[in-house]
Parts: C-alpha cells; sequence; structure tokens
C-alpha cells in the first residue's frame, strides 16, 4: 500500500479530463456567443483552471463554515495533527472546525504547505481520543499523498453546477428556461462527480493504510468508520444536503451511509457498538456479506463500501 503509483496515474488522467472538460464546456459557451477560435477556448480553459486552483479552498470552507483554531483554543486536537504531520513528514496543517453536526472530518488544499485538516463538530462527542487520531491521521494521510490538491481543483467546477443547479431549480421564477437551465448545471455536476469519482474510491484505501504508517491503530480507525457511518445515516437530512457537493472530502460517503447499515451490523460481533481488536481479527478469518443493493451502491459512490474497507483495514 505504500506504492502510491495507481493513486497517482489515476490523479493525472483525472487532470486531464477535467481540463478536457472545461474546455468543451468553455467551447459550447464561446460558440453560442460566436466566438470560433480554438485559441481563445484555450486560453480561458487554462485560466479557469488556475481560477479553480484558487478558489477551491475557499469553496471548501465556505460550504462546510470552517473556522481555524488555535493550539490555545484545542489543545489535544493540535497535539494529535502535531506528531501525525511529524510521523508522516509533512509541515503541519492548519487545524479547522467545521460547524456541522455531521460527525465527519476531511482536508483540503492547494498543496502540502497549504495544508488543513478539518473537523466537524458533530465528530467531536462521538469518537474516542483514538479514534479520532486514527480520522485525523487518515486526513493527514490524504495531504501526504497529495490528492487531496487534485480533489480540491476538481470538485470545485461540480460544486458550483451543484449550487447553480439547487437554486435555479428551486427559485420562484416561472421562466421555463429557468428550470432547464437548472436541470442543465445538474447534469454538468454529475459528469463532474465521474471525474470525482475515478479518484476518490482508490484514494481512501491508500488513507486508511497511511493512517496506520504513521502511528494509529487500525482496530480504531475501524471502529471510528463504523461509528461514523451510523452517525450519517441519521444526521439531519438539510445539513446532509447542504454538504453533498464535497461528499468526496469526508472520511466516509455520507450519502451512502443508510444503504451501509445492514451490512455493518455484521462487523460488531458483541453489539457494543465498536470495533475492538479481537473483533477486527474474527473480521480478517471470516468471509463478509455485501447485499446486491450495496454493491450497487458503492459504483455510485465516493468511497469504497464500508465493510469492505474495514476489511482491508483487517488485513493490514
Amino acid at each position: 500500500m505504500n506504492n502510491t503509483w495507481k493513486l497517482k496515474l489515476r490523479m493525472i488522467l483525472s487532470s486531464l479530463m477535467l481540463f478536457g472538460l472545461t474546455y468543451f464546456v468553455i467551447g459550447i459557451i464561446c460558440s453560442l456567443l460566436g466566438i470560433t477560435s480554438h485559441n481563445i477556448y484555450l486560453i480561458i480553459s487554462i485560466i479557469s483552471v488556475f481560477v479553480e486552483y484558487l478558489l477551491g479552498p475557499k469553496m471548501v470552507e465556505k460550504t462546510m463554515n470552517v473556522t481555524y483554531i488555535s493550539p490555545e483554543e484545542s489543545p489535544k486536537i493540535h497535539r494529535m495533527v502535531d506528531e501525525l504531520a511529524k510521523n508522516a513528514d509533512i509541515p503541519k496543517p492548519k487545524v479547522g472546525i467545521s460547524h456541522t453536526n455531521i460527525p465527519n472530518a476531511f482536508a483540503f488544499g492547494r498543496r502540502q504547505k497549504d495544508g488543513r485538516v478539518c473537523v466537524t463538530t458533530g465528530i467531536l462527542n462521538l469518537l474516542d481520543d483514538d479514534e479520532l487520531k486514527a480520522v485525523i491521521g487518515h486526513e493527514i494521510s490524504h495531504i501526504k499523498h497529495r490528492d487531496m490538491i487534485v480533489m480540491t481543483i476538481i470538485t470545485t467546477i461540480p460544486l458550483i453546477c451543484y449550487y447553480i443547479g439547487w437554486s435555479l431549480i428551486y427559485s420562484n421564477d416561472d421562466d421555463g428556461y429557468v428550470f432547464l437551465f437548472g436541470i442543465g448545471a445538474f447534469i454538468a455536476y454529475a459528469i463532474g462527480q465521474l471525474l470525482v469519482l475515478f479518484v476518490s474510491r482508490v484514494r481512501e484505501y491508500y488513507a486508511d493504510a497511511g493512517s496506520v504508517d504513521i502511528g494509529c491503530q487500525p482496530d480504531k480507525l475501524a471502529s471510528a468508520l463504523f461509528k461514523l457511518t451510523y452517525g450519517s445515516a441519521t444526521a439531519n437530512e438539510d445539513e446532509l444536503k447542504k454538504a453533498e457537493g464535497i461528499r468526496a472530502f469526508f472520511v466516509n460517503d455520507i450519502s451512502a451511509a443508510k444503504n451501509e447499515i445492514n451490512d455493518l451490523s455484521q462487523l460488531d460481533l458483541n453489539q457494543d457498538g465498536v470495533i475492538s481488536p479481537e473483533e477486527l481479527r474474527m473480521i480478517k478469518e471470516s468471509n463478509v456479506n455485501i447485499d446486491f443493493t450495496s454493491k450497487l451502491s458503492e459504483m455510485l459512490s465516493t468511497h469504497p463500501n464500508m465493510v469492505k474497507r474495514v476489511k482491508r483495514l483487517s488485513e493490514l
């Protein structure tokens, strides 16, 4: 798992495909405006991707209502980030709190020196310290692998399209064209999400392994994933919709959580709400069952199936 060539290849290909999609969309818009020069399409596309690179972190901050915290405000989280960043041999990221009750965490930024790790208010009362540390280790690994840079960029266009579509479809404007433009924006969002899916699922396996590599316990990460799935499944629907556009950044797919609960029940053998080291060892030696609905859901999910992730953790 330390060899990340598959992840790097997907990041390169997705970046090229994003540029192609941007060029195509700009070409259509320019053609409608009577501009036919392909050189102009290229220049505008390059500028657009550069603007996405600059604005991506701000979009994430605004969407998730992020505020950055000092070591004095949250010494425990800063100690965890300090330790894990040193173990990962990367600069210490900025530490933030996302003011949402959805229990989760995420990393984003333009480069390793600009990395940011955020935890939500909802996660703080759900996980114990070792579980929280394992989740932060997962996010630190995203920064170490630099995949959060690509995710920040390729998520920006779909995120913009998502908000445009949402605002137009649910506006009070009776003009039919407004509704059609809203549908078109959602279609563009869906196409952009396919690029996100191309990178996102594989990067989660690497980040899970990376968390263990930098000193976190696999059973604690497995237990945290278990709790986060249940927490997402019972989260407020309005908050889930608001975060839909950046769900690829989260530790688990908040939209798929309800479909994963039934499969997850087979992992908590004594039904105490956590996955112990003994249970993780038993999972390693046993076969896990994933129903057809979950397999189908995974194909459209930003993350691997949670049962498969826990099974992979048991093998580390």
